[in-house]
């Protein structure tokens, strides 16, 4: 039988306690309209090819994962499409039953093979449709369907992750009649099994659902519908929470927001508060002159004060802590004096910014200019930008700060349009592996926007994935960090710190460390 697995993860801090007795000690209410902002635009429908919570919160009530997380006692896990499931004594063979009598929206019944024709996808896209869970699950031997409710997954090695990886928002599941005739279809269209059904989507303006009178968890979803309001500038998204237009943003906002919000509305509001499990990066398009030279890429990060940047940007932003390629605070994560040691994260900022320009010189590029790509979101990247382009101005490099919407953004990444970006790294729990692909080759995992390969790293990848010894596995993440940042290719700027307001009418939503987590809505109620 199975039992709730528990993964890393550093323990949540509410500023406003008793949220999940205050919801539990209530009957929910059934009915009403769920009006939320969303604070960017889903560039397309398909989380499978997206790494932004934009495409989450637009599209996961419309679909079901195989397993999910418990967020009331996060990080356990527990079934969604998955009624059960079983691990071989080996750690090579996941068997899963599924779910009797789950329809699609489109009515048809989900069976095995919408499973495997979802992860066949994840692991293997065909030509034309991009997966960025692909270095997921490479692990992925075969994928067995003995009948229709059971669904074995046969590894080539043991993955350390595997379950979490199941677990994923991401990893939404598909019908394999839909995939055989378009396999790039859910991208522009949507089919799933969660507790709402498409209604709309009025570019610009919003996405709506209704609820699914045939989901699979009887009683649920407790709402008639809801709405996710694009409110891409900040002053409209508090504006639309102050005067009631919407009840929540469930991504998060920053220290001052909340203090407006906190100011204006009073006992209105419900602030909750966690560390993150995100962060941005600074990465550097190494296919790109003159970025393909370690020296210019090492002085660019000795160059930044991120002990100095974190004390001022933490009172304006989301971005507070200083961490390597594990969240900080995690069980995983590089000690700071450790993480001290390494070109970036020094605490001398002018023996750091003599080595930087030295380093320019030496590269025969003291005066660099470039382009600095960033996305137009206020929080926090507008705010990360203007930083970084201050902190490289302090050794002679002129940096054009150039900020676009999230589809935009998102395509020169892929593309390798650019010259230095805002990268970020998106994640869902602390799980060193799931943090560690951002940094696979890009031939890997194509979420490595520097586009940087090395063979080390993969290496290293690999080794701390099979390793089951906690010291040893520690000392293998931490000869990948070395690399990676000696290496220049990327790294983290700075960690983020989660704030979510919502009307108190708002019951049933859960906080986590991550904003990709309890997107469904599944179990929200309103109190009115």
């Amino acid at each position: 039988m199975k039992a709730p697995i528990l993964g890393l993860v550093g323990a949540l801090a509410f500023t406003f306690g008793g949220v999940f007795s205050e919801a539990h000690a209530q009957q929910p209410k059934r009915g009403g309209i769920l009006q939320f902002a969303i604070s960017a635009e889903a560039p397309h429908y398909d989380p499978h090819a997206s790494d932004t919570y934009a495409t989450l919160h637009f599209s996961s009530p419309f679909y079901s994962t195989l397993l999910t997380y418990d967020l009331s006692k996060f990080p356990a896990i527990k079934g969604d499409l998955a009624k059960s499931w079983t691990v071989s004594p080996d750690k090579l063979t996941y068997t899963f039953v599924l779910n009797e009598g789950v329809k699609f929206h489109d009515g048809t019944t989900l069976t095995s093979e919408d499973i495997k024709a979802t992860y066949d996808r994840l692991r293997n896209p065909p030509q034309g449709v991009v997966s960025n869970r692909r270095a997921t699950f490479a692990d992925i031997d075969t994928i067995e369907t003995p009948n229709p409710t059971t669904v074995v997954f046969k590894l080539k090695a043991v993955n350390s992750s595997m379950l979490d990886h199941f677990a994923s928002p991401w990893n939404t599941v598909y019908s394999a009649k839909d995939l055989a005739a378009d396999p790039a279809g859910p991208r522009t269209k949507i089919n799933g099994t969660g507790p709402f059904t498409f209604v709309e989507h009025v570019k610009g303006s919003h996405v709506a659902g209704k609820k699914n009178d045939n989901y699979f968890k009887k009683g649920l979803p407790y709402l008639d519908g809801y709405r996710g309001v694009f409110t891409l500038q900040a002053a409209a998204m508090l504006n639309a929470i102050q005067g009631g237009q919407v009840l929540g943003e469930f991504r998060g906002i920053s220290p001052a927001e909340r203090d407006r919000l906190v100011s204006a509305m009073g006992d209105k509001l419900r602030i909750e508060e966690s560390s993150w499990t995100l962060n941005l990066l600074v990465s550097f398009n190494t296919e790109k002159p003159p970025f393909n030279d370690v020296k210019v890429r090492r002085a660019l990060l000795l160059a930044i004060d991120r002990w100095g940047g974190s004390q001022g940007l933490s009172r304006i932003s989301t971005l507070r802590a200083v961490g390597g390629v594990v969240r900080p605070g995690a069980p995983l994560a590089t000690p700071e004096a450790e993480l001290a040691k390494l070109p970036g994260f020094g605490k001398d900022i002018k023996a750091a910014r003599a080595e930087a320009r030295k380093l320019l010189k030496e590269a025969g590029q003291e005066n660099l200019k470039f382009v600095l790509w960033n996305r137009n979101l206020a929080m926090p990247y507008t705010p990360a930008g203007i930083f970084l382009v201050d902190q490289w101005r302090q050794i002679g490099v002129e940096v054009e700060h150039k900020q676009s919407d999230t589809a935009p953004y998102i395509a020169a990444m892929q593309s390798g349009n650019f010259d230095v970006a805002i990268d970020f790294s998106n994640l869902f729990n602390d799980d060193p592996t799931l943090s560690l692909t951002k940094f696979l080759s890009h031939k890997k995992n194509p979420l490595n926007m520097s586009r940087a390969n090395d063979d080390e790293v993969d290496k290293l990848y690999d080794q701390q994935l099979r390793e089951g010894d906690v010291e040893k596995r520690k000392a293998l993440i931490r000869a990948l960090e070395k690399r990676v940042f000696e290496q220049g290719y990327q790294q983290p700027l700075l960690w983020w710190h989660r704030i979510v307001p919502t009307h108190k009418v708002v019951m049933g939503w859960k906080m986590s460390p991550s904003h990709n987590l309890g997107a469904d809505l599944a179990e929200v109620w309103l109190n009115q």
